[in-house]
């Protein structure tokens, strides 16, 4: 089943103005994992802000698990899809880590040993169970953006949006981040679009797809995407550094897969070395 699709959808913010968004058709299936890429500008942010109705489209539809997006259905389209933004301060509303990931659940009205059971299960997915009690202002730049997520998770979305949701954080945040969106995708089937202008983070995700000037310009697997080095360049985005090291070791013979962790790569090239 599709969970969210855009059918010719056009928006700008200025009704003079430039389109953010320009004759975008787009569509995610449930329980993929699809990472939107592009420069500043391109449009990513507008997408993510379409998708869960936080802005209306000039032209065309957003449909939702099947149901078109309007003013009168946006409680039931934002229980389905959950954006996880920028700026994990922006997002914290409680000084302790467990009133902060229930606060979503208790404005929804679920009654209290529902709200402890998802703040149980959210802290958990996202790995931050021994923080419960913790001061959020004293966590890290990773573990506030951990969490943010948990906060969404806690509505038990269908699908996570994160809009540029590691920009802020130094790679080890990245990292964290990152591995934790894969593991929900993975074990919790939750339908994740990753938007980023960090190329590498793209390498996990089932599908890339390149936004420029507000249109779908590129699309396919992360490994298609990266090989169009050229066409990359005209858009402003390059391959990632380790990508471009996997690259050149396979080329040499080596029998390397893609990966954004040096670990992993460190351990697959002395198994191909031993």
């Amino acid at each position: 089943m599709k969970a969210i699709e855009f059918a010719d959808v056009s928006f700008r913010y200025e009704e003079e103005g430039p389109f953010a968004v320009r004759h975008l058709n787009f569509s995610v299936d449930e329980g993929e994992f699809v990472a939107v890429l592009g420069h500043n500008g391109s449009g990513k942010s507008t997408l993510a802000r379409l998708a869960n109705g936080l802005l209306m489209p000039d032209e065309g539809s957003v449909r939702v698990f099947g149901q078109t997006v309007h003013d009168k259905n946006l409680y039931e389209v934002r229980s389905k899809v959950g954006v996880v933004f920028q700026n994990p301060d922006n997002q914290t509303v409680a000084t302790i880590v467990e009133d902060d990931v229930a606060f979503g659940a208790e404005n929804v009205g679920l009654p209290r040993e529902e709200i402890g059971a998802r703040i149980d299960f959210a802290l958990r997915a996202v790995g931050m169970e021994e923080y419960r009690t913790a001061t959020v202002a004293r966590l890290s730049g990773g573990q506030k953006q951990r969490i943010a997520i948990a906060g969404v998770l806690a509505l038990k979305p269908k699908v996570v949006i994160l809009d540029e949701s590691t920009a802020m954080l130094d790679p080890r945040g990245r990292r964290e981040i990152v591995k934790v969106i894969t593991r929900l995708n993975r074990e919790e089937g939750i339908t994740v679009i990753l938007i980023t202008h960090f190329m590498e983070e793209a390498l996990l995700a089932g599908r890339a797809v390149v936004m420029n000037r507000g249109e779908l310009v590129m699309q396919g697997t992360p490994r298609d995407i990266f090989e169009r080095r050229e066409e990359l360049v005209t858009y402003n985005l390059a391959l990632p550094r380790i990508g471009v090291i996997c690259e050149a070791l396979r080329a040499g013979g080596m029998d390397i897969s893609d990966t954004l962790d040096a670990e992993t790569l460190a351990k697959e090239i002395a198994a191909c070395v031993s």
